[in-house]
């Protein structure tokens, strides 16, 4: 246990386990640039938003991960341990350490960072929509945008699983429509008040007929203190077959 580490042993590792850190390090790096890059080269809001929305905490999160890796084994590779013992308690501690950074950089990620997502994404969602003819777009209101959604897209709106925005160029007629996942958005738990709050399942209480409003209803869970909730919403009477 106290023999020497082999010189050669050592340099080897000094050389090689930088180039590793610096490798590892690199694509951590290279992952982080490569998403802003990413946001910055999108242009279209919706296309930008669903980006965010999907992949942007993963992609921070792989990011940050190997940039700690590559920092672990940097460490590891300046130091100059006499024996085989210290340089085990060297790994030891600068592993420990950078679990405990790792740790608090997903928390920060899971619980925190989703409230600044949040802002930018509803920052993104209403942002002025210009037509390819290079007018501002105007978004319609819930009555208004019925007309333009066919009745699968209306059905999906009722039941509350999916939110379209109908935006149109009042002068051309253009429109666009834009199809926005509401199971994929985490509320604002009123326990814990970290934003983990997600729907869990949905229930039909009383489906909607031509002539009475039906209820919805919503079981909710929080990711983080494991708090659960429900909420009622109203489906909206079906249209006739006379009146469509």
């Amino acid at each position: 246990m106290t023999d020497p580490i082999s010189p050669e042993l050592l340099a080897n590792w000094n050389t090689y386990g930088g180039y590793l850190a610096m490798a590892v390090a690199g694509i951590g790096i290279l992952i982080l640039i490569g998403h802003y890059l990413k946001l910055m080269a999108t242009s279209d809001y919706k296309t930008r938003y669903d980006y965010i929305n999907m992949h942007e905490i993963n992609m921070l999160w792989n990011g940050m991960l190997l940039l700690l890796i590559g920092g672990t084994l940097y460490f590891n590779t300046v130091i100059n341990p006499s024996n085989w013992l210290w340089f085990f308690v060297a790994l030891f501690m600068s592993s420990m350490f950078a679990v405990i950074l790792g740790v608090i950089i997903q928390n920060i990620l899971k619980f925190y960072y989703p409230f600044f997502i949040e802002k930018r994404l509803k920052k993104l969602r209403y942002a002025p929509r210009t037509s390819p003819d290079g007018r501002k777009m105007k978004l319609l209101s819930e009555e208004e945008e019925d007309v333009y959604l066919d009745e699968g897209m209306q059905a999906e709106e009722d039941a509350f699983s999916v939110d379209y925005d109908v935006w149109i160029d009042e002068e051309s007629g253009f429109t666009k429509i834009e199809k926005y996942n509401g199971r994929l958005h985490a509320l604002q738990c009123s326990n814990c008040n970290y934003q983990t709050l997600k729907v869990d399942r949905e229930e039909i209480i009383q489906p909607a007929t031509e002539t009475e409003d039906g209820e919805l209803m919503k079981y909710f869970a929080c990711g983080y203190c494991g708090h659960k909730e429900r909420k009622s919403f109203k489906i909206a009477k079906q249209k006739s077959e006379a009146t469509a």
